[in-house]
């Protein structure tokens, strides 16, 4: 099997098993972690973004566990066209399989829980004000920032290496979610958020409600077009 598939695909099912697990123990009625807040999200999403990167380059994958990412690298010359599908779809089947993960882990709580929304919001993000330009806004602030960051801590004159690329990856999510994730939930993701809103869908979780498909394309579009931003513009003041 293809190794960047079999990586991408690992990768973000332990992203989204960790993130996604943090947010359902914030969230979720009864559980130990109840009420915990948002830096408690902020922080379990950072050390989901290492776990899953780390996991995916020793699977033999670049670690993007992200389409906007990939599709970024992609768009402007930087990511060979073969590898394009295997990247997306693993990060996407990744995703599911991180979600399903979730609700397994916490399958005793779904019950316990009510409110339909908090249990959407286990799976993927929402606004906290509707109003999906705004929020496209922050999804593509949000993601250019990221990509930005990721290509000048690769950079030759930054020299990081090993385990430290990781780590200030997982750092610079850590940043966002706490700087400029309130007013989405930083997807910064569209595999994160389409593929946990997908599992989401077909689950049989007591009274989940609906799956909110009218705002899912916010954190599809917002994402893509804040990385191919990013990558131009880092290209442009010769970081790459």
């Amino acid at each position: 099997m293809e190794s960047g598939f079999v990586g991408e695909m690992v990768g973000t099912a332990i992203l989204v098993l960790m993130g996604n697990g943090v947010v359902s123990n914030v969230l979720l009625n009864k559980s130990k972690g109840q009420n915990s807040g948002w830096i408690v999200i902020a922080t379990g999403w950072a050390f989901a973004v290492l776990a899953g990167v780390v996991t995916a380059v020793a699977l033999g994958s670049q670690g993007h566990l992200n389409p906007a990412v990939t599709l970024a690298f992609f768009a402007l010359g930087h990511f060979p066209k073969d590898e394009l599908l295997p990247y997306l779809s693993g990060q996407i089947i990744g995703a599911i399989i991180g979600a399903v993960l979730v609700w397994l882990t916490y399958l005793s709580h779904w019950k316990s829980t009510e409110d339909a929304a908090i249990k959407l919001a286990c799976f993927s993000t929402g606004p906290a004000i509707r109003a999906p330009f705004a929020n496209m806004l922050t999804e593509f602030i949000g993601t250019f920032v990221l990509v930005f960051l990721v290509v000048a801590i690769f950079n030759k004159s930054v020299g990081t290496t090993g385990v430290l690329g990781p780590l200030t990856v997982a750092l610079i999510v850590y940043g966002i979610g706490l700087s400029l994730g309130g007013p989405t939930g930083f997807a910064i993701n569209p595999a994160r958020d389409l593929g946990a809103r997908l599992a989401h869908a077909v689950l049989p979780i007591p009274g989940k409600g609906s799956s909110d498909w009218s705002y899912a394309w916010v954190p599809v579009v917002g994402p893509i077009l804040g990385g191919i931003s990013a990558i131009g513009v880092a290209r442009l003041a010769g970081m790459m």
